[in-house]
């Protein structure tokens, strides 16, 4: 398995499937084996691609395949989903329904998850929370920009605008590798957590009351969770890459009429995503319409009443008196002579 976490999550329903008919295989996980964790079946089967001895011990008396969703004619001719393609590509039995994946949390990280939801709701004071990841793998970051030559995230401006849109009645989540800053509002700010790990992202998916994201890892990891989701698509078909059957998801295809297939690990067409760049700006209608569809996914707003405190930012233990000192504890400290100096000590 290669790609993305994306890919990952939607390739579950076709490994089930496999394993209801042979159970003698392995999955060598090139991007991480993050979401096989705590599957009932496939987390033994799994194995990272730095696993000791792996070519040795599990794939030298094996035959080596690589599915491909994206070369699956019935994908990229927008006859099947991702997770479809996946099982075509598997399990060899052509076009059928497959169940929705699923991802299976332990005690520990629902705990994670939980307490920064918690915190975030007492810190802005609203009880409901979205979680909006406004880009997609291929987005980049660019000096003062961020930008996505594949057409499928937001852009930075209108980013923000939801944003402030928003945040007067929600607290927000941004979920991005890439800082971003929303003009400060004290009161009332918006949450951009560092978390390295995506199975804590799960959690906080899981316990929030909505996702809107784009062609992203998020929207996948909310279908697989049962959190409700508006998924905004531009340069890619929803029927590809997310799901336009689900009573929970909103749909709002931007690039529908406009775009051209993107053939993905297929060709390198610079003319297609040529054609595809402006397809994910926002008119005064799409706007509304993202809006429109995470408020009432949401509900009307109501103010946080739980009881949760904000654990105070702990400090660095001093290495003189061996414990932290509070800023007003009037503690001062001599400089050593190597501070005074510059130099190591030596």
């Amino acid at each position: 398995m290669n790609g993305g976490a994306g890919r990952t999550v939607a390739s579950i329903p076709a490994f089930e499937k496999l394993y209801e008919k042979d159970k003698d295989f392995i999955i060598v996980c090139e991007g991480g084996m993050e979401f096989y964790k705590g599957h009932p079946q496939l987390h033994e089967l799994a194995y990272d691609h730095w696993h000791k001895n792996l070519f040795k011990d599990y794939i030298k008396d094996r035959d080596c395949i690589t599915p491909e969703p994206y070369r699956v004619w019935e994908y990229y001719n927008q006859k099947c989903s991702l997770a479809q393609a996946f099982d075509i590509a598997i399990n060899n039995e052509g076009l059928r329904e497959v169940p929705d994946p699923k991802i299976y949390m332990n005690k520990h990280e629902l705990v994670q998850g939980y307490k920064m939801v918690e915190e975030i709701k007492a810190v802005t004071g609203k009880d409901k929370v979205l979680v909006f990841q406004p880009f997609g793998r291929t987005a980049e970051n660019m000096g003062d920009f961020i930008i996505d030559g594949s057409s499928r995230s937001f852009h930075l401006n209108d980013v923000i605008r939801i944003c402030k849109d928003l945040r007067d009645d929600y607290a927000i989540i941004i979920m991005s590798e890439f800082p971003i800053t929303i003009e400060e509002n004290t009161k009332v700010p918006v949450a951009v957590p560092q978390v390295p790990d995506v199975r804590v992202w799960s959690s906080v998916i899981q316990i929030a009351d909505h996702f809107l994201g784009c062609d992203s890892l998020g929207q996948h990891m909310a279908k697989a969770l049962g959190t409700t989701c508006t998924s905004v698509i531009g340069s890619t078909y929803p029927i590809n890459i997310s799901y336009p059957n689900s009573p929970d998801f909103d749909i709002i295809d931007l690039g529908e009429g406009k775009r051209k297939f993107s053939p993905i690990r297929l060709t390198m067409e610079d003319e297609i995503e040529r054609y595809n760049d402006e397809v994910m700006e926002l008119t005064d209608e799409s706007f509304k319409k993202i809006v429109s569809s995470v408020r009432k996914r949401l509900g009307k707003p109501r103010s946080y009443q739980g009881t949760y405190k904000p654990q105070e930012q702990q400090g660095e233990v001093c290495p003189t008196h061996g414990v932290v000192h509070k800023n007003d504890a009037g503690v001062t400290h001599a400089k050593q002579p190597a501070q005074i100096l510059g130099r190591t000590g030596k």
